[in-house]
């Protein structure tokens, strides 16, 4: 055995590597009439590893060699022939026992049942997109930006007519133009990191390099950013780092034992998920997420990473019965390894692609996540607010008797909504497993439902945060999605919906050209209070702040009947409805009145409208 000098192998054996996929897996360079092939796998507990693939034999392979004392093997060929596409895996005997496992560190993976890794350079692809790049770099602090954000699950988004999946360009077109037309900035895609089951949406991840072949290569997803970008259109990608499935030619027991995994068996499987949890104290592991992450945000030029099951990952007891798990060295229930990782994972994010964004998706009240390290918070950029959406949830589904006594569903969600930077997330997981599409979930007859999805989706827009639709939300999705088959697109062939479809689009267009809307998500400045105890009338009123003293008021009512408002407003003087749910009581501007600057109007049953003061009249 020879040790390298290597200091790739050096800082991924301590943990700090940031570009691991740069030593391990397959590299190759021109040399010579031929190229230069390096293959590189981290198995410690390995008796022996062997190449095998459409390059060698199959069964037996070539027998690779142990070059760290921490377990790397390599091996070095030559050969005439550009084998890029070329399938190989990885044969690791240890206890006597052959496994055939795919590349960890592939760049282009065949998925499925077999997840044969295929030899790919992804430092080939010529980008196009420095513009788009260079305007990213000079908005390094988003919290001024508006933010509004698609997610699409590329599978079920849009399908051929033989229920087949769109190609990446195919995607990429239609999502561009989707995406341009309806107001949205970015689009955030379900897990496209391979994963072997369809019905996991891609959250059972086995190849943390290779986007997945069911809708191209990655030279097509890399294009797919590319054209994407040329639009002005971000991508965000969802990530995750906190369990992995048990498929034998993934990450599973890769060396015949836990590896990737933890070997304490009370911490080492996810119960609700069936999947192994990644070992956050092994180095190597931190090494392998940390550059995967990184490897995204600089060789994909992706946006930004939507951190997937957060709190799994920061709580020991998570989906634990009492009893089944141990508390920390401080008697707590935090998992202190898991804090340190993201710590580690934002810095190395910060320093090397400081416009990239870093988003958790976390569930609990875990203090600081979006606070910066030097703070002692996880230096997440923004955190998705799941309690506004579910409170807003638990509203909408109530008849109206009940509703005034959950009116804290809609004014309860201020009082920490500055907190943490957030994102409000009418997500995928809201619209699945028995819970109901959005526009499911109102309560009453389909017109009322109709006019409270208005309501709802203008109060969405109005709070403070950035926000995020699932698709499909957009046009009133009757059924819960089906990760299955395509999105229920027909609908808009009714008028109705297709009218939700042009309303949701006004909606955005007008958040995008209204700073008072964004410009102080995160500041209590943005924002303050004109009514917030009507549960009675089933009203609610407030202001949105701009940095430059811009305003808007909103006034919405979820009432089945019509009733009277008053506000009073900072500033006296006339002011114009700029935007309505729907038909507006009045036929023209609205005059303050007397030293507190009351302005009165009438609001129709289950509507909702913005006002601005003016100097010149506007309509709608």
């Amino acid at each position: 055995m020879r040790d390298t000098a290597c200091k790739d192998a050096y800082y991924f054996h301590e943990g700090t590597a940031i570009e691991a996929y740069r030593y391990l897996g397959v590299h190759y360079r021109r040399e010579g009439e031929g190229y230069r092939y390096t293959f590189r796998v981290f198995a410690p507990r390995a008796e022996s590893v062997s190449l095998i693939g459409d390059l060698l034999d199959w069964d037996t392979g070539l027998p690779m060699e142990r070059v760290t004392e921490g377990g790397v093997f390599e091996l070095t060929l030559y050969d005439t022939r550009d084998l890029a596409g070329f399938a190989y895996k990885f044969a690791v005997t240890a206890r006597g026992e052959r496994h055939l496992k795919g590349d960890p560190y592939a760049f282009s993976s065949r998925g499925g049942d077999d997840g044969a890794s295929l030899i790919y350079d992804p430092f080939s692809y010529h980008w196009q997109d420095e513009e788009y790049l260079a305007v990213r770099r000079l908005r390094e602090d988003k919290g001024e930006l508006p933010m509004n954000v698609f997610e699409v699950h590329l599978a079920s988004f849009c399908r051929r007519e033989d229920g087949g999946y769109l190609s990446y360009g195919e995607l990429a077109e239609l999502l561009l133009g989707y995406a341009k037309y309806m107001g949205y900035t970015h689009v955030e895609l379900l897990p496209v990191t391979e994963y072997p089951y369809d019905a996991s949406w891609g959250y059972q991840v086995c190849a943390y390099y290779a986007p997945t072949s069911r809708f191209g290569t990655p030279a097509e997803f890399a294009a797919f950013v590319d054209r994407l970008h040329a639009g002005g259109v971000g991508v965000i990608l969802d990530w995750v780092p906190a369990h992995f499935p048990k498929d034998e030619w993934g990450l599973y027991e890769f060396d015949g034992e836990p590896l990737y995994e933890y070997a304490i068996p009370w911490r080492q499987e996810s119960r609700s998920w069936g999947t192994r949890y990644f070992d956050l104290g092994r180095r190597e592991v931190t090494s392998f997420l940390i550059s995967s992450a990184l490897f995204w945000l600089r060789e994909y030029h992706i946006d930004g990473l939507r951190v997937d099951a957060v709190a799994s990952m920061l709580y020991l007891d998570y989906d634990r019965r009492e009893g089944e798990w141990e508390r920390n060295a401080e008697g707590g229930n935090h998992d202190l390894r898991a804090a340190e990782f993201f710590r580690a994972l934002s810095a190395a994010v910060r320093a090397a692609v400081p416009d990239a964004l870093l988003i958790a998706e976390e569930s609990t009240d875990y203090p600081g996540v979006t606070a910066p390290p030097e703070e002692g918070g996880l230096g997440f950029h923004m955190k998705w607010n799941m309690g506004f959406s579910n409170d807003l949830f638990a509203y909408l589904s109530a008849p109206p008797e009940a509703r005034v006594a959950r009116h804290s569903a809609l004014n309860f969600p201020i009082t920490y909504a500055f907190r943490e930077r957030y994102i409000l997330p009418i997500s995928h997981d809201e619209v699945v497993h028995g819970k109901g599409s959005f526009f499911g979930k109102m309560y009453g007859e389909y017109e009322e439902r109709l006019a409270c999805f208005r309501v709802a989706l203008l109060f969405f827009m109005t709070f403070p945060g950035k926000k995020l639709m699932f698709m499909g939300t957009e046009y009133g999705a009757v059924r819960e999605w089906d990760f299955d088959s395509e999105a229920e697109w027909q609908l808009t062939e009714d008028p109705r919906h297709d009218a939700l479809r042009e309303y949701v689009a006004a909606l955005n267009r007008f958040y995008l050209s209204s700073p008072a809307l964004y410009e102080l998500d995160f500041s209590q400045e943005g924002f303050s209070w004109l009514l917030a105890d009507e549960a009675e009338r089933k009203m609610l009123s407030y202001m949105r702040h701009g940095k430059d003293g811009d305003h808007v008021a909103v006034a919405l009512s979820f009432s089945e009947c019509e009733g009277d408002i008053c506000l009073s407003l900072p500033c006296g003087g006339r002011y114009a409805p700029v935007f309505c749910t729907g038909e507006w009581t009045s036929d023209g501007d609205l005059e303050t009145e007397g030293p507190d600057h009351w302005l009165r109007f009438r609001l129709l049953p289950r509507s909702g409208v913005i006002l601005r003061r003016v100097e010149e009249e506007i309509t709608l």
